[in-house]
């Protein structure tokens, strides 16, 4: 039996300038600081980013104050075995949703949506698909470390009180959020997500990959 090379999803948004970006939010910039073709030795850039630009992981502290920064987040939460669940009519997820989905020995978890087609959009879109504060109190229940969704916020658009964000971080569920997941079929995964380890930083944006099991072919 030969061994197929297993294939890799990259569900990372790229960084660049006049990107999508939460309102309020700064914007990205990368700036050129040296330039070869201006007679530079080599080429160096300025990045101008915030902690939950693009692609990114919400540290604790994100909502909670004194809770752990992004450097101290496990890494095995952050890597693993995951299961990608794509819901491509749903405007909503909630508690009932979640409970008819197969949910059982699984520890990270990503809800494709039809929000991954609103990542290219240049400007924010209100009504987005969320988690519900009974669909994040449902995955509590049932041991999820990571869950993972397609646009850049996964709470209802000025929900009061945040109470997803507060559900997820003060039971210790790792939120990573503007993940690219079109084309992605749902299924089981490997799941690598590396923020970069600010120190003490509410979020950090991420390099995140699926990596599909191995197949065996003959």
């Amino acid at each position: 039996m030969q061994e197929i090379p297993a294939k890799i999803y990259d569900i990372t948004m790229t960084l660049e300038s006049d990107m999508l970006i939460w309102p309020g939010n700064a914007p990205v910039s990368i700036e050129p600081v040296k330039r070869i073709a201006e007679g530079s030795s080599s080429n160096v850039s300025l990045l101008h980013v915030g902690t939950h630009s693009g692609t990114h992981v919400d540290a604790p502290y994100h909502f909670v104050e004194g809770a752990p920064g992004i450097d101290s987040i496990p890494l095995e939460v952050l890597a693993g075995p995951a299961r990608l669940v794509q819901l491509p009519e749903v405007e909503r997820i909630d508690r009932t949703l979640l409970e008819k989905l197969d949910l059982s020995g699984v520890s990270r978890l990503l809800l494709g949506t039809r929000n991954s087609a609103l990542l290219r959009q240049p400007e924010h879109t209100p009504d987005y698909v969320s988690l519900s504060e009974s669909g994040a109190r449902y995955l509590v229940e049932m041991g999820i470390k990571l869950v993972g969704i397609d646009y850049l916020s996964i709470e209802e658009y000025k929900k009061e009180g945040y109470p997803t964000h507060r559900t997820l971080l003060e039971s210790g569920v790792v939120i990573v959020e503007g993940l690219n997941l079109s084309g992605v079929p749902s299924g089981d995964y490997e799941l690598l997500c590396l923020p970069l380890k600010l120190k003490g930083a509410d979020g950090a944006p991420a390099r995140a990959f699926l990596r599909e099991l191995n197949k065996k072919g003959e």
